[in-house]
């Protein structure tokens, strides 16, 4: 494994100081290899493991490429990482969410398109008054992705996307055992909507806290655990 974390940490500096660019293919594997010191079989493990991590791109028959790069394709291995995330970490994981959502949201104030707004507004209409739990919770993610995207930073928006799974699991349970939580996540995203109409920024990031409050406080009751 040292020989291979040693040729990870080669190709890394070769991309990190412009030596490869996004969409650069790398030299042939036995060049690479005589260039860096490397034998061909660490070279091999490195570039494998690059690739999962979406830093390479092995071509079959056309050689290995730098991919572009792009924050939403590197962070995809956050989405598979916390995907072992345990049962009782989902606490931690709307923490998370508590700090970033907001910070989305009150970006988006100023950045949403009206089109963005009025997909929103389409997206909640079309869910209707009396929505089933499970229709509810995937129109709430795409609310906050579509949220997150209009913040402009893609980033912010792929790390937000990322930690959405976890906490998946949790709404549903919500949905299905707190009376009122379907009728009150629908409130929350009308005023959220209505921020983001507004442009206030402050608005939007108070109503997205309430709303990712409303699921962790819940939770931390359900649970069991100290406010």
């Amino acid at each position: 494994m040292a020989v291979t974390d040693e040729a990870i940490e080669k190709i890394k500096d070769m991309i990190v100081s412009g030596a490869l660019r996004p969409g650069d293919r790398l030299p042939k594997e036995s060049e690479l290899a005589a260039g860096l010191g490397l034998s061909r079989n660490s070279l091999r493990e490195a570039v494998r493991a690059l690739s999962l991590i979406r830093i390479l791109d092995v071509r079959q028959g056309d050689g290995t490429y730098v991919t572009s790069l792009d924050p939403r394709l590197l962070l995809e291995a956050l989405s598979f990482v916390v995907d072992f995330h345990r049962d009782d970490t989902v606490l931690e994981f709307l923490g998370v969410r508590r700090i970033l959502e907001p910070a989305a949201t009150a970006l988006a104030a100023s950045r949403i398109t009206v089109a963005g707004l009025d997909a929103l507004e389409q997206q909640l209409d079309a869910l209707g008054a009396a929505p089933s739990v499970e229709q509810l919770v995937a129109c709430d993610l795409e609310f906050h992705r579509a949220i997150g995207q209009a913040s402009g930073n893609s980033v912010l928006s792929s790390l937000l996307d990322g930690l959405s799974g976890p906490t998946t699991r949790a709404r549903v349970w919500r949905g299905l055992t707190q009376r009122d939580a379907v009728s009150r996540t629908l409130h929350e995203h009308r005023a959220i909507l209505a921020a983001l109409r507004d442009r206030d920024a402050e608005a939007a990031r108070s109503w997205a806290t309430v709303h990712i409050a409303s699921v962790e406080q819940w939770l931390r009751s359900a649970l069991g655990e100290p406010a």
